[in-house]
């Protein structure tokens, strides 16, 4: 798990070092073991490292392989490098170093764009070819690692946050319309290419970009999700029994693949549950489990203590849990939207984020739970979508996801910023891609491949890698995902959902964690606005930047402080949070560069 960022001139020139020293410096945090730089000829890398797998110096980064002429910055784990290794040796390559960095290289002179066919895990990387002059960047499939670009006049610039982006220089900090929209009816999704800056893209998950001197940039999908049933029908015990030993064989080797120890971010709830029960059944030792809990509030309860403990008595875990209070929330709120590469109205960033800072004074790598909602239909609006039937498949959607409707956000920001219903269009586009048997076929592969890249797989990595913490997610295994997408979605939602899941549980982890009610990683002071959170809140959207901004229309902003708890989303969001997040963002990210 590192940092990574680069800069490939388009006008013959040299590249700016002191643009790839200030990005590096950005990505400090991601990587705090070592520090590394490269050049040649237009091309320019910048790397910060975590050290995971080959802790020694043969595995520093940016590496180069002079003999073929290739160069490598790369954040992420690749789970089948031993295996491709040993493929690669047969076809006569050798090797300097012990990790699954060289193993990019080599693949990449093997087999070219399709090397990342071969690769298994999560990854965002880029490859100098010196001899063919050529750019190569890709992402992994389920974009668990995040890779952001900026093109300029004279140059492509990439790195792992836009904040290295905005200290490289030259970025357009223009909010961007079509985002915006996304931003605010999607529950802060932004589907890729976009973000809310004008200036700054990302590269969609399973897409590659080849970049070459010229400037000419081609962009390749290389990897669909297939959501329809398989030509040889499988009855219920078979598709339970194929989930678990696929889930077993993701947990399992992200786990072994590792040259420190690795621990579990425990909620409380089903999903991190089973991993720690699985790894357990895998016969791991001294398993160290992390939970996370905040004040009550009279409507909610702020920790789910009460099921974590029931978990760790089970399996005797060594376990460590933390308590933060209210006020300790409101005063490190700012560094954890610092630490957001893109504005996130999820009210649990904050709770990743305090997690991850007491969780990498113990360890370096822990597996989490998140992807099992969406990829095995954990979340209460997707019985209901199925029991819809009138409207087209957007209206569907739309009736029990979107946090605002286009007539409401049409009224929230000021006329500069009105238009089209941008969501509609796209969430419209990604339903009608084929591939997928049903409407829930079509709705949870969007979810999977689209939404949850910005909400909650971000999340995870932004906080977590704010620490210098590599979080591992096996519910987004590829083969898994794979092998979810083909199970019919009637199996996946039985019981409320997850019912895979619930099954394989069954006699491994207490009925009551099993049963219980879906658990949403509870902060419920950015959810029931009041008191100091309230006067954080206000003091923003009454900013003088704000104000200036002029994003918001004020009728609305008062409209919402005057009821502040009573203005929530179909998600139990909070809007009023929504409106500060991204302002504050703004204020602390973007302003002033």
């Amino acid at each position: 798990m590192c940092g990574i960022c680069g800069e490939l001139r388009l006008d013959g020139g040299r590249p700016d070092l002191g643009a790839i020293d200030r990005m590096a410096e950005k990505l400090g945090r991601r990587g705090p073991d070592h520090e590394g730089s490269y050049s040649d000829g237009p091309l320019a890398f910048g790397h910060r490292r975590l050290s995971i797998i080959d802790l020694s110096e043969r595995a520093n980064q940016p590496m180069v392989d002079q003999e073929l002429g290739l160069s490598l910055v790369f954040n992420g784990t690749i789970y089948n490098y031993p295996q491709l290794r040993e493929t690669l040796k047969q076809k006569g390559y050798h090797f300097f170093s012990e990790g699954d960095s060289e193993v990019i290289i080599k693949a990449w002179h093997a087999w070219g764009e399709q090397c990342v066919d071969h690769l298994q895990g999560m990854f965002a990387f880029a490859v100098w070819d010196s001899r063919r002059r050529i750019l190569f960047l890709a992402r992994d499939r389920m974009g668990i690692k995040p890779l952001y670009y900026t093109r300029q006049n004279d140059c492509i610039r990439f790195a792992s946050n836009p904040q290295a982006l905005l200290a490289g220089g030259g970025v357009d900090t223009a909010l961007d319309p079509v985002a915006l929209h996304h931003q605010f009816t999607l529950h802060a999704v932004v589907p890729a290419p976009r973000t809310v800056l004008a200036g700054i893209r990302k590269l969609a998950p399973g897409h590659l970009l080849t970049v070459r001197e010229d400037g000419d940039l081609v962009e390749r999908r290389y990897w669909r999700l297939e959501a329809s049933r398989p030509p040889q029908p499988r009855s219920d015990g078979e598709w339970l029994e194929a989930i678990h030993d696929g889930l077993r064989q993701a947990v399992q080797k992200r786990n072994d693949i590792s040259d420190v120890p690795v621990g579990v971010l425990l909620s409380g709830g089903l999903d991190s549950s089973l991993l720690v029960a699985l790894l357990a059944e895998a016969g791991v030792s001294d398993l160290r489990t992390f939970s996370v809990g905040f004040e009550d509030h009279p409507d909610e309860k702020g920790s789910e203590f009460e099921y974590s403990d029931q978990v760790v008595e089970r399996y005797a875990t060594d376990h460590h849990k933390y308590l933060v209070p209210n006020e300790e929330v409101l005063r490190r709120l700012p560094e954890a939207v610092d630490a957001m590469a893109e504005p996130m109205f999820g009210q649990d960033a904050v709770a990743f984020y305090l997690l991850s800072e007491q969780v990498s004074k113990q360890i370096k790598v822990v597996q989490s739970g998140q992807g099992a909602d969406e990829v095995f239909g954990g979340y209460f609006w997707y019985p209901r979508m199925m029991e819809e039937r009138e409207g087209t498949p957007t209206e569907r959607f739309a009736r029990h996801y979107f946090d605002r409707d286009h007539e409401e956000y049409l009224r929230m920001v000021s006329e500069p910023y009105r238009g089209e219903d941008h969501t509609s269009r796209r969430v419209g586009e990604l339903l009608a891609e084929p591939g997928a048997e049903s409407f829930m076929d079509a709705v949870l592969r969007m979810d999977v491949t689209t939404l949850i890249v910005d909400d909650p797989v971000k999340r995870v990595d932004n906080m977590t890698m704010a620490w210098g913490l590599e979080a591992r997610v096996p519910f987004l295994d590829q083969q898994l995902v794979e092998l979810a997408a083909l199970c019919p979605p009637e199996l996946k939602l039985r019981e409320g959902g997850k019912y895979p899941l619930k099954a394989m549980a069954r006699g491994i982890l207490p009925d009551s964690v099993i049963d219980r009610p879906k658990g949403y990683f509870p902060m419920p002071a950015l959810k029931y606005v009041r008191g100091d959170f309230l006067q954080f809140m206000r003091d923003i959207l009454d900013s003088r930047a704000c104000r200036e901004r002029g994003l918001y229309s004020r009728a609305y902003i008062d409209l919402l402080l005057s009821a502040p708890e009573m203005h929530h989303t179909r998600l139990l969001g909070s809007k009023l949070w929504h409106l500060a997040l991204l302002e504050y963002w703004l204020q602390r990210n973007v302003d002033g560069v």
